[in-house]
Protein backbone atom coordinates (compact mmCIF):
# COMPACT_ATOMS: atom_id res chain seq x y z
CA UNK A 1 0.00 0.00 0.00
CA UNK A 2 1.55 3.42 -0.59
CA UNK A 3 1.51 6.31 1.55
CA UNK A 4 -1.22 7.86 -1.00
CA UNK A 5 -3.26 5.10 -0.05
CA UNK A 6 -2.93 5.18 3.68
CA UNK A 7 -3.52 8.65 3.95
CA UNK A 8 -7.11 8.38 2.11
CA UNK A 9 -7.72 5.69 4.39
CA UNK A 10 -6.74 7.59 7.13
CA UNK A 11 -8.75 10.52 6.05
CA UNK A 12 -11.73 8.38 5.91
CA UNK A 13 -11.46 6.07 9.09
CA UNK A 14 -10.48 8.84 11.79
CA UNK A 15 -13.09 10.86 11.08
CA UNK A 16 -15.71 8.01 11.16
CA UNK A 17 -14.41 6.47 14.32
CA UNK A 18 -14.60 10.06 16.32
CA UNK A 19 -17.96 10.43 14.97
CA UNK A 20 -18.97 6.73 15.86
CA UNK A 21 -17.55 7.11 19.36
CA UNK A 22 -18.83 10.66 19.83
CA UNK A 23 -22.76 9.29 18.78
CA UNK A 24 -22.20 5.78 20.66
CA UNK A 25 -20.87 7.72 23.55
CA UNK A 26 -24.10 9.92 23.58
CA UNK A 27 -26.43 7.36 22.42
CA UNK A 28 -25.05 4.65 24.69
CA UNK A 29 -23.32 6.19 27.64
CA UNK A 30 -25.73 8.89 27.53
CA UNK A 31 -23.25 12.02 27.60
CA UNK A 32 -25.35 14.72 25.99
CA UNK A 33 -23.13 17.23 23.50
CA UNK A 34 -22.57 20.88 24.68
CA UNK A 35 -22.95 23.21 22.10
CA UNK A 36 -18.45 22.93 21.47
CA UNK A 37 -19.05 19.30 21.05
CA UNK A 38 -21.55 19.70 18.17
CA UNK A 39 -18.94 22.48 16.90
CA UNK A 40 -16.17 19.72 17.01
CA UNK A 41 -18.77 16.92 15.00
CA UNK A 42 -18.93 19.03 11.89
CA UNK A 43 -16.04 18.76 10.19
CA UNK A 44 -15.56 15.57 10.61
CA UNK A 45 -18.75 14.97 8.51
CA UNK A 46 -17.13 17.40 6.01
CA UNK A 47 -13.54 15.13 6.30
CA UNK A 48 -15.79 11.99 5.04
CA UNK A 49 -16.93 13.12 1.89
CA UNK A 50 -13.49 14.78 0.88
CA UNK A 51 -12.05 11.79 1.58
CA UNK A 52 -14.52 9.19 -0.07
CA UNK A 53 -13.98 11.73 -3.14
CA UNK A 54 -9.83 11.39 -3.12
CA UNK A 55 -11.36 7.41 -3.45
CA UNK A 56 -12.96 8.36 -6.29
CA UNK A 57 -10.48 10.10 -7.91
CA UNK A 58 -7.26 8.20 -7.42
CA UNK A 59 -6.65 7.35 -11.06
CA UNK A 60 -6.44 11.08 -11.72
CA UNK A 61 -2.92 13.11 -12.43
CA UNK A 62 -3.71 14.07 -8.74
CA UNK A 63 -4.75 10.89 -7.53
CA UNK A 64 -7.08 12.62 -5.44
CA UNK A 65 -4.49 14.11 -3.08
CA UNK A 66 -5.73 17.45 -3.21
CA UNK A 67 -9.39 16.07 -1.42
CA UNK A 68 -6.51 13.97 0.92
CA UNK A 69 -5.82 17.66 2.26
CA UNK A 70 -8.86 19.24 2.16
CA UNK A 71 -9.72 16.10 4.47
CA UNK A 72 -7.17 16.64 6.83
CA UNK A 73 -7.55 20.25 7.35
CA UNK A 74 -11.61 19.27 8.16
CA UNK A 75 -9.83 17.09 10.86
CA UNK A 76 -7.63 19.49 11.85
CA UNK A 77 -10.07 22.01 12.39
CA UNK A 78 -11.82 19.60 14.68
CA UNK A 79 -8.88 19.60 16.92
CA UNK A 80 -8.30 23.23 16.84
CA UNK A 81 -11.89 23.48 18.44
CA UNK A 82 -10.88 20.66 20.55
CA UNK A 83 -8.23 22.53 21.88
CA UNK A 84 -10.31 25.32 22.34
CA UNK A 85 -13.09 23.38 24.27
CA UNK A 86 -10.54 21.96 26.22
CA UNK A 87 -9.29 25.43 27.39
CA UNK A 88 -12.44 26.13 28.10
CA UNK A 89 -13.59 23.35 30.70
CA UNK A 90 -9.50 24.09 32.33
CA UNK A 91 -10.24 27.53 32.56
CA UNK A 92 -7.84 29.24 30.27
CA UNK A 93 -10.18 30.39 27.37
CA UNK A 94 -13.85 32.02 27.91
CA UNK A 95 -16.86 29.96 26.99
CA UNK A 96 -19.90 30.85 25.65
CA UNK A 97 -21.42 33.64 27.56
CA UNK A 98 -24.68 33.11 26.06
CA UNK A 99 -27.83 30.92 25.78
CA UNK A 100 -26.69 28.30 23.12
CA UNK A 101 -29.76 26.64 23.33
CA UNK A 102 -31.68 26.56 19.61
CA UNK A 103 -35.20 26.80 19.05
CA UNK A 104 -37.70 26.69 16.12
CA UNK A 105 -38.22 30.16 14.29
CA UNK A 106 -41.91 31.29 14.14
CA UNK A 107 -42.48 29.00 17.53
CA UNK A 108 -45.26 30.26 20.77
CA UNK A 109 -43.20 31.21 23.37
CA UNK A 110 -45.21 28.17 25.04
CA UNK A 111 -42.93 25.75 22.78
CA UNK A 112 -40.23 27.79 22.59
CA UNK A 113 -40.37 26.99 27.06
CA UNK A 114 -41.19 23.27 26.37
CA UNK A 115 -38.65 22.50 23.85
CA UNK A 116 -35.82 24.13 26.37
CA UNK A 117 -37.20 22.75 29.52
CA UNK A 118 -37.27 19.07 27.83
CA UNK A 119 -33.72 19.36 26.37
CA UNK A 120 -30.66 18.03 28.92
CA UNK A 121 -28.79 21.28 29.85
CA UNK A 122 -25.44 20.88 29.26
CA UNK A 123 -22.36 22.95 29.95
CA UNK A 124 -19.06 23.25 27.51
CA UNK A 125 -17.49 24.50 30.64
CA UNK A 126 -17.95 21.41 32.34
CA UNK A 127 -16.55 18.06 31.89
CA UNK A 128 -18.69 14.79 31.36
CA UNK A 129 -16.23 12.23 31.37
CA UNK A 130 -12.44 11.88 31.25
CA UNK A 131 -9.58 9.47 30.53
CA UNK A 132 -5.88 9.90 31.76
CA UNK A 133 -6.67 13.74 32.73
CA UNK A 134 -8.08 14.42 29.19
CA UNK A 135 -11.59 15.03 28.52
CA UNK A 136 -13.39 13.96 25.26
CA UNK A 137 -12.51 17.34 23.94
CA UNK A 138 -9.18 16.62 24.78
CA UNK A 139 -9.26 13.24 23.06
CA UNK A 140 -10.71 14.64 20.02
CA UNK A 141 -7.96 17.48 19.85
CA UNK A 142 -4.86 14.72 20.33
CA UNK A 143 -6.50 12.08 17.90
CA UNK A 144 -7.62 14.87 15.46
CA UNK A 145 -4.73 17.04 15.35
CA UNK A 146 -1.91 13.88 15.36
CA UNK A 147 -4.15 12.55 12.45
CA UNK A 148 -4.11 15.31 10.29
CA UNK A 149 -0.58 16.09 10.71
CA UNK A 150 -0.16 12.16 10.08
CA UNK A 151 -2.57 12.00 6.88
CA UNK A 152 -0.66 15.05 5.34
CA UNK A 153 2.84 13.85 6.27
CA UNK A 154 1.40 10.15 4.70
CA UNK A 155 0.13 12.41 1.16
CA UNK A 156 3.19 14.35 0.51
CA UNK A 157 6.03 11.43 0.56
CA UNK A 158 6.75 10.52 -2.50
CA UNK A 159 7.18 7.01 -3.57
CA UNK A 160 10.39 5.17 -3.35
CA UNK A 161 11.74 4.41 -6.64
CA UNK A 162 14.93 1.55 -7.09
CA UNK A 163 17.50 2.64 -9.59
Amino acid sequence: MTSLQKARWLALLVPSALLAGAYGSQLIGGLYPCEMCWWQRYPHFAAIPLALTAFLLRRGPDKGRSFVWLAALAILVSGGIGVYHAGVEWGIFEGLTTCSAGGQAGASNADLLADIMATPLVRCDEVQWSFLGLSLAGWNALISIGAALVILWLSLKRPKTFA
